[in-house]
């Protein structure tokens, strides 16, 4: 399912040129994750990284995270 959360999650990545020709990659609603390289690609690594790295810690501190179309990786409250 992990997997599945990050390749849904990258799918929404937005990847920006800077000025000085390096690159910076976001995905809406993951705050504070980001990426960057001097060229797309290996933004999108770097990015790609940031999120799993991003996605473990907030598993293991108990942080909401963001629901990538139908998967959701908070843990549910029973009634």
């Amino acid at each position: 399912m992990l997997s599945e959360y990050f390749r849904a999650a990258l799918g929404h990545a937005q990847y920006d040129r800077l000025e000085d020709g390096t690159w910076v990659g976001t995905i809406p609603g993951f705050h504070g994750l980001l990426g960057s390289g001097d060229s797309q690609e290996s933004c999108e690594k770097d990015l790609a990284s940031a999120l799993e790295d991003w996605t473990l810690l907030g598993l293991q501190l108990g942080h909401p995270l963001p629901v990538v179309g139908t998967l959701d990786l908070n843990l549910q409250q029973a009634a």
